[in-house]
């Protein structure tokens, strides 16, 4: 057993660090089996030596975290078992490298940090490169974190207008059923899109960006033709597209314009899956280097817990049906 201690001068950081009677602490000590008193502003840390280095990284990274968030800003237990796989898988975080990344919504009061490597790499390529494919299961923020750079790139008047589109394939519904033209038929395709625009800036801002053309949300199929210049385009769902509809989507690309596509290979609701447009962007574009490419796996999960059990359920029935 190794026995360590660690010191923190700061009051109001050491009661953030422990959390709300000490909530932090017991949900560290799950995590990496270790048994933490704290005592005054002090914590001992108590297990096998590999055990307790990972306890002590995690606490410096919590303590780093919340130098560079907002006074108000509490862990839960979601933040710190990321943190805590980050960690445990071997990777190195570094917060300064992670506060660069930083988006601030004043008017929401919201703050988006990356809380993967692979989240951070992920904005990362989206601020440097043109053109970015992110590739991944559900819940490890794709979409979300695409909407948040869309609107900091915005509101930093780094591009003139956003777009955001789908295509529109049907995952077991129909939309000949469905009452109202094409684009009210459409609108719950396009829903995450929507979800992410309000929960990230006031209802009002965002019905008066999408009134006056600043924020334009459209099925795939409204893109051809057209040239984007000075926009930020968001492909959801790209699994969902053909290889006509990924090539003509891509071409779309204009002066000072970032596109991002994102989807899941394995939710493709295509009647033949090879022939998804996202598969075939991978092969044919992967050794550009103004290209960038993000998977995602499932530690980068950041939904309830349960989805990344539902995910690895339903990937592990996968393997046994092919063997």
């Amino acid at each position: 057993m190794t026995e360590n201690t660690i010191e923190i001068e700061n009051v109001s950081l050491y009661k953030r660090l422990c959390g709300f009677k000490d909530k932090n602490i017991r949900t560290i000590e799950e995590l990496f089996k270790v048994k933490i008193i704290p005592r005054g502003n002090t914590l001992i840390i108590d297990s096998s030596k590999e055990n307790t280095e990972k306890a002590l990284k995690l606490i410096h990274l919590m303590g780093d975290y919340l130098h560079i968030n907002n006074m108000d800003y509490e862990f839960n237990d979601l933040d710190l078992k990321y943190l805590a796989k980050t960690i445990a898988g071997g990777k190195t975080v570094d917060a300064n490298e992670i506060k660069k990344l930083k988006i601030n919504f004043p008017e929401s009061n919201k703050t988006i940090l990356p809380k993967t490597i692979n989240q951070a790499n992920y904005l990362s390529t989206i601020q440097n490169k043109a053109l970015t494919f992110a590739i991944g299961p559900a819940g490890t923020g794709k979409t979300y974190l695409a909407v948040a750079a869309a609107l900091h790139f915005f509101t930093s008047r780094k591009v003139e207008k956003i777009v955001l589109t789908r295509p529109a394939v049907e995952a077991g519904e129909s939309l000949g059923f469905l009452p109202g033209d094409l684009i009210q038929k459409i609108n719950p395709y396009l829903r995450p899109l929507y979800d992410a625009l309000f929960d990230l800036l006031p209802y009002e801002k965002i019905q008066k960006l999408i009134e006056a053309g600043s924020i334009e949300i459209a099925p795939l199929a409204y893109m051809r033709g057209r040239t984007l210049n000075h926009a930020f385009i968001i492909l959801d769902e790209g699994q969902n597209t053909t290889v006509s509809q990924m090539k003509m989507f891509l071409t779309r690309l204009g002066n000072n314009s970032r596109i991002v596509v994102s989807g899941d290979i394995t939710q493709i609701d295509l009647d033949k899956p090879k022939d998804s447009g996202l598969l075939h962007a991978r092969r044919v574009l992967h050794s550009i280097d103004e290209i960038g490419f993000i998977e995602f796996t499932r530690e980068d999960i950041c939904r309830h817990p349960l989805v990344d059990k539902i995910v690895e359920a339903y990937d592990n029935h996968s393997k046994s049906e092919k063997k």
